[in-house]
């Protein structure tokens, strides 16, 4: 109760413009705890023994096989793969691509948002100071020093606090936000990767049928 009653009053020297920085701090706890649990659900669906078995599978052109392993799959990688295999026939890369895109979407959403906060947040903080100073200027220029002792102190006070819960709510965000981002171009790599080998082993195997096809014509 009396951690509440600190906070609240540390809240209100802050100055109006606190409202609008614990806006920004419940954003900010939202996304990054929803990145968390959705990165945590993610890391428990990854499947490599599946994917080397459909790897596999591709290589000796047993593209139903495959299909089989990568159908309902979690893995965002596999299922990547299972909707480039169902189309390979039409597009293989661009069923490929629009898959890829479908997973890294989901893996990056709210990374706009925790950037715009990294940089708000200081903003609205140096916002907070100006504000403060400013009052403090208004104080002087209305009465004396000793008069005007009262207010001076509060627009400092103001000021330190705005511009202190601005950075902090700037640092808590930054670190998950680059954490995120690395996370993000770790799975785009990975995408990439397989969807790369996918295509070499459909293309190899479409050559060895056709290969295959002209020698029993010639015979």
């Amino acid at each position: 109760m009396m951690l509440a009653n600190i906070l609240v009053k540390y809240f209100e020297a802050g100055g109006p413009i606190m409202w609008p920085i614990l806006i920004t701090a419940i954003v900010a706890v939202a996304v990054v705890g929803e990145r968390i649990v959705w990165w945590a659900r993610e890391a428990r669906k990854r499947d490599p023994a599946t994917l080397e078995k459909i790897f596999a599978a591709l290589e000796n052109g047993d593209f139903k096989e495959a299909a089989r392993l990568s159908k309902d799959s979690e893995d965002p990688v596999i299922r990547m793969i299972w909707h480039g295999i169902n189309h390979h026939h039409a597009s293989l890369q661009g069923a490929l691509q629009v898959a890829a895109g479908a997973e890294l979407q989901k893996a990056g959403r709210f990374l706009t948002v925790m950037d715009t906060l990294v940089t708000l947040a200081p903003l609205l903080g140096l916002l907070g100071t100006v504000a403060g100073i400013f009052r403090t200027f208004i104080a002087l220029g209305d009465q004396s020093v000793e008069g005007a002792m009262g207010q001076i102190t509060g627009g400092i006070g103001e000021a330190l606090i705005a511009t202190m819960c601005g950075l902090a709510i700037a640092i808590f965000a930054l670190i998950p936000f680059n954490y995120f981002s690395r996370k993000l171009a770790q799975l785009e790599f990975e995408l990439q990767s397989a969807a790369t080998n996918v295509e070499v082993m459909v293309q190899a195997a479409k050559q060895r049928g056709y290969e295959t096809q002209v020698v029993r014509q010639e015979d």
